[in-house]
């Protein structure tokens, strides 16, 4: 069964930083962000060396519920397992813009922000959340470093963020004398001028800052190495996952595995028991 684990595997088993290459055979990316996300897909689902299109699709099928796009997160669900949202930067400290989706811990059914499609792809309620932010430095198509974190890692719990959202909207809703619509953004004024030809969109844009800033205190980039992977978890989710695939992990050459304890994103100052997964090049 596909995991987090088997794609980080894949990933060191099938050491590739060009992205151009990895995605070239077979005209399966449009441009950068697309092809990371192809690599990302393939990781998952043991593909990476699949030159057949229709084998490869086959394949996802066996391996996903769902995928996405850029409007509609997350970009992709693994069956009965977690979701996962996909970002390309062009530096390794860049803030990841989130645009108008807050930093989720887990991903919820009732969301309003996920599609009918996303909803009903399978029976569920939540899911983890799993942030994977790649660094493809700006005019190349060089893959530098790869982060896999949960968000449950460094995003806070959902309440904290629709706080701040809903009070914004109920403020915007307030004002006197307008029109409003429902939707998901803060919010959508209708007919602002005495013509009633002018409408406005409220929308919120949210960034994060990278986990490289974040988790500086257990991890540091190292500008010497070709390509970096890391991935961090909890402790009990790295201990949920199949005992064959975690001892295939800690028997790879040139991969750390180690105990870390990180800060929870509800209230700092409780450490909370992570696993820390590092391959270098």
């Amino acid at each position: 069964m596909a995991n987090v684990l088997t794609a980080f595997y894949n990933i060191v088993n099938n050491y590739q930083t060009n992205i151009q290459h990895v995605t070239n055979g077979s005209n399966r990316a449009n441009n950068m962000g697309d092809g990371l996300e192809e690599y990302i897909k393939d990781a998952f689902a043991n593909t990476i060396n699949v030159a057949d299109e229709q084998t490869r699709l086959e394949k996802f099928e066996q391996v996903y519920s769902y995928s996405g796009n850029k409007n509609n997160p997350p970009d992709l669900i693994l069956k009965n397992s977690d979701a996962i949202e996909i970002k390309k930067l062009e530096s390794h400290s860049t803030a990841i813009a989130l645009n108008s989706s807050y930093p989720k811990s887990k991903i919820y059914a009732n969301s309003t922000m996920i599609t009918t499609a996303c909803r009903s792809c399978e029976q569920w309620t939540q899911k983890d959340m799993l942030y994977v932010i790649g660094n493809v430095p700006k005019n190349t198509n060089t893959l530098k470093s790869l982060w896999f974190v949960y968000g449950d890692c460094f995003c806070a719990d959902k309440e904290i963020y629709e706080r701040i959202k809903d009070t914004i909207s109920s403020g915007i809703t307030s004002i006197p004398d307008v029109e409003f619509t429902d939707t998901n953004e803060l919010g959508k004024v209708k007919k602002v001028d005495p013509l009633g030809i002018t409408d406005l969109r409220i929308r919120g844009m949210w960034h994060i800052e990278n986990p490289m800033k974040i988790f500086d205190y257990i991890y540091q980039y190292d500008n010497a190495k070709d390509f970096q992977l890391i991935w961090l978890m909890k402790k009990v989710k790295y201990e949920s996952m199949p005992l064959e695939d975690r001892q295939i992990i800690g028997n790879l050459e040139n991969v750390n595995v180690s105990d870390v304890r990180i800060k929870n994103p509800n209230n700092p100052v409780q450490l909370m028991d992570g696993k820390l997964l590092v391959f270098q090049i």
